[in-house]
């Protein structure tokens, strides 16, 4: 659960670091289907359609300063674990 945890703040930092001022984090339990949902979600400029479809790639980026970007791939993988 920590992993999840600082995943989630890395999210949450790359959306203030992107410009967004209010970033919005659910968390929901489903016990019977031994699911945990979590929605991040800000009021950013948002993804294009091509962002989007290369959002859990950890080889794509928008930033300049690194080739790879890695907190949703390393999000969903902690997910999954």
């Amino acid at each position: 659960m920590e992993d999840l945890s600082l995943h989630i703040l890395d999210i949450a930092e790359n959306s203030i670091t992107a410009g967004a001022s209010r970033i919005r984090i659910k968390i929901i339990e489903d016990i019977k289907a031994n699911l945990l949902l979590i929605e991040i979600s800000d009021n950013g400029k948002g993804m294009d359609r091509e962002m989007f479809e290369h959002a859990c790639d950890p080889f794509y980026t928008t930033r300049t300063t690194r080739r790879v970007g890695l907190g949703l791939p390393l999000l969903a993988q902690a997910a999954r674990e």
